[in-house]
């Protein structure tokens, strides 16, 4: 790409710029978790959080949690999760650099960037370089379909033709592609697009001569967008009558589209299904984009596809309602049977449409208003067990071999339903209407039950080994990677700060360490004490400062282990401890000092609206006094929780967002709480929580490491006799004695923390 013009100078910005520290912050501070989640997933309020079904694996009840007051999601099943920015990157495949300005483009925040380094520039990956040029190749399009006579004379005549208005074409952005070899291709170069991303995407295709050409010229252009409106793909169809020449053309696979994973018109109508608790499955574009002009907004297609688990777990994210709208081609229904099986596992209520003799949902939706359609939608869906017990007994009602190759299918059908008491209905229904024994039909449903197990059991394996290897693989590559790149003689000593722009990447664990297995759980123990309480304070009995302030947790933390020389021997939890602490060093005081001015204007503007509210509805002077020292209460105590939780979450709030996938997604699992009590807990009775027994827990953390580090200590000279003792040649005893007193030290030494802990006693490691 070269740097021609002010539009490919504007382009190669994403890549020579980046965010300013301040603005990362204003993002940070501005999205709402759940605001951003809901986006995505169709969220239900329980308790103090929200719950729905996680966008990153297949799941019928809900296990996805979203915390508004920490600003965290976490599904439980899969582990997935973490901070706005941390959700998208993970649901939008983005770079941390993305997800900020896909948050920023959502809140309408301004930009501020600076120029990268050169380590901030290679972590620009291909994918932004895709998505921008499939968005120009969008807009190129619509510009050839408005404002070029071929575009207006065949492409725009012909969604007039069909029916479809400027409103439609708008929503969709449908376009053209001129019937010229490299139409696209010119343009796109003319504005310093790389010819790679073109080839990449599928837009332009390269000869066996090696000439590069439109891949879809002479057709018009339906842009396939991704849930969150971002363009991946795009299907253009030849309005040519040439029976050689293709009537459809999609763009291929790459490393943003997989059309496994996409639904035709779920950007469009995303909004409406959750509105309407339903979501209409048809087939092609122009289904959805007429049933969307006539006003029934809640429709998507699998686009000529056979439907895949990707796409049904989209739908289920929004509505467990499924209509599929069938036309009156009994091969075309007869082909699509296998993908309401799929519909039936994940647990989604299927309802099935067909649709009167000569009609399909395009046709149909434009010879109806939409009150029309929506009233034969309501009149005429039928349950899909029924429907394909009608379908196919209409030709063997008098074939028995027939039949029971129908009822077989039903009961693999049957059998995909998750819920026991939903397949005994349809177990007795298919009775009647085979006159067969239900016994009978539950024996064959059992097998056809057990069958489909093991054939997903084999499944989950294989998929299981083939993630390992992967796994495998991309573990050497990152390792030898690691190994093969410089060292950078002008790298700054500068210690990174949670928002720097440089992303580190340290092993999980220092392996170098000959105890680190046995010192993770109580390393983890205490870490997730810092990250969660660290800003809190500790007692009296922990040194107090002056003007009588307790000390902090980290502080304390940070003092004990300064005191015996101690580190984490797990490398990733040092970095993120270091970063902890580095916040409290840096920036706690200046953002405290805000803190405190906010709250205080909170609480004083609390007191005046409260006294203004007193003095319209006392009606004694008692009756304001006695209202005004409650409303002090109040807003003290409101004051007091305000400070508290800014302090409570102030370091998980930072961290969670950290530019580091390694520190982020640890952090994330560190500070997340699965389970919460019950309110009915907290009744009758005061139940102690963790911040209440911090002065007990803080300290008990500390003896806990120190006692499994001294018992790696008395190892390790264990270690040492055994090899001395088996050293050819004799060994000196006296070096032998002296190892075993040390040894006896730090025995005594565990012993002493073991009663200090009060829950052990001191064991050797084995």
């Amino acid at each position: 790409m070269t740097c021609g013009n002010a539009l490919e100078n504007t382009y190669l910005c994403i890549e020579m710029k980046t965010i300013d520290r301040e603005t990362v912050q204003k993002i940070l501070d501005t999205a709402d978790i759940v605001e951003v989640v809901s986006d995505f997933v169709h969220l239900r309020r329980r308790g103090a959080n929200y719950i729905g079904l996680c966008p990153f694996h297949n799941e019928r009840t809900p296990s996805f949690s979203v915390s508004r007051s920490k600003g965290i999601c976490k599904c439980f099943s899969c582990g997935k999760g973490g901070s706005p920015v941390n959700f998208i990157m993970e649901h939008e495949q983005l770079s941390y650099w993305e997800a900020l300005r896909y948050l920023a483009k959502k809140y309408h925040i301004e930009i501020q960037e600076h120029e990268v380094t050169d380590a901030e520039r290679q972590e620009m990956n291909e994918r932004q370089g895709m998505m921008e040029v499939n968005d120009f190749a969008m807009k190129h399009f619509e510009h050839n379909l408005a404002d070029t006579p071929d575009g207006r004379e065949i492409g725009l005549a012909y969604f007039r033709e069909r029916g479809i208005n400027e409103w439609a074409i708008k929503r969709f952005h449908l376009g053209y592609s001129l019937d010229k070899r490299d139409d696209l291709l010119s343009a796109a170069k003319a504005q310093g697009f790389n010819e790679k991303y073109l080839l990449d995407t599928g837009l332009c295709a390269k000869s066996e001569r090696g000439t590069v050409y439109d891949r879809f010229k002479a057709r018009v252009m339906y842009p396939v967008f991704t849930i969150s409106g971002k363009v991946v793909a795009f299907g253009g169809r030849t309005l040519r009558t040439d029976k050689e020449v293709a009537k459809y053309v999609n763009s291929p696979e790459s490393l943003i589209y997989s059309k496994s994973r996409e639904l035709y018109g779920l950007y469009q109508a995303k909004q409406a299904i959750v509105r309407k608790d339903k979501c209409i499955l048809v087939e092609g574009y122009m289904d959805v984009i007429s049933m969307h002009q006539q006003g029934v907004e809640n429709v998507v297609a699998s686009s000529g596809t056979s439907l895949t688990q990707g796409q049904i777990r989209l739908i289920h994210r929004f509505t467990e309602n499924v209509t599929v709208i069938y036309d009156s081609d009994p091969a075309g229904i007869k082909a699509s049977l296998r993908g309401i099986d799929l519909l039936l596992a994940e647990g989604l209520n299927i309802k099935v449409l067909l649709l009167p003799e000569g009609d399909d949902p395009d046709s149909f939706a434009q010879s109806h208003s939409a009150t029309e359609v929506e009233d034969y939608l309501a009149a005429h869906e039928v349950d899909f067990i029924k429907f394909k017990m009608d379908i196919l007994l209409k030709d063997c009602e008098n074939d028995p071999v027939n039949r029971s190759k129908v009822l077989g299918s039903i009961l693999q059908s049957i059998a995909n339903i998750p819920m026991e008491l939903t397949r005994s209905f349809y177990i007795k229904e298919c009775s009647l209407k085979f006159g067969i024994d239900e016994s009978v039909l539950l024996r064959q449903l059992n097998v056809d039950i057990a069958k489909l197990r093991e054939t997903n059991a084999r499944t989950a394996a294989r998929r299981s080994a083939t993630d390992s290897i992967a796994s495998f693989a991309q573990e050497e590559a990152v390792q030898t990677d690691a190994l093969q790149k410089p060292t950078s003689a002008s790298a700054s000593s500068e210690e990174p700060s949670p928002l720097d722009n440089e992303r580190h990447t340290p092993p999980l664990a220092d392996t170098s360490h000959p105890h680190a297995a046995v010192l993770e759980p109580q390393e983890r123990a205490l870490l997730r004490l810092v990250l969660k309480y660290g800003m809190l304070d500790l007692g009296e009995d922990f040194g107090c400062e002056e003007n009588g302030s307790h000390i902090k947790v980290i502080d304390y933390v940070h003092e004990d282990l300064q005191v015996d020389d101690m580190h984490f021997s797990n490398a990733l939890y040092q970095r993120i401890y270091d970063e902890a602490f580095k916040l409290r060093s840096d920036s706690w005081e200046r953002d405290w000092n805000v803190c405190l001015e906010q709250a205080q204007l909170h609480r004083d503007e609390a007191l005046r609206q409260g006294r203004a509210q007193l003095q319209q509805t006392a009606s004694t002077m008692e009756d304001i006094n006695i209202g005004e020292k409650k409303l002090t209460e109040r807003c003290d105590e409101a004051y007091r929780v305000e400070l508290h939780e800014y302090a409570l979450n102030y370091i998980e709030k930072a961290l969670v967002s950290h530019p580091d996938d390694l520190v982020r997604n640890m952090v994330t699992d560190l500070v997340i709480e699965r389970h919460k009590l019950s309110k009915i807990y907290f009744k009758n009775t005061k139940v102690e929580s963790e911040t209440d027994r911090l002065d007990d827990l803080v300290p008990r953390a500390l003896i806990a490491l120190k006692y499994d580090m001294a018992r790696c200590y008395s190892e390790d000279l264990r270690k040492q006799m055994n090899a001395l003792q088996k050293a050819p040649g004799g060994y000196d005893m006296e070096q032998i004695l002296e190892l075993m007193a040390r040894q006896k030290q730090w025995q005594e030494f565990c012993a002493s923390l073991a009663s200090s802990i009060g829950e052990r006693v001191y064991e050797p490691l084995r």
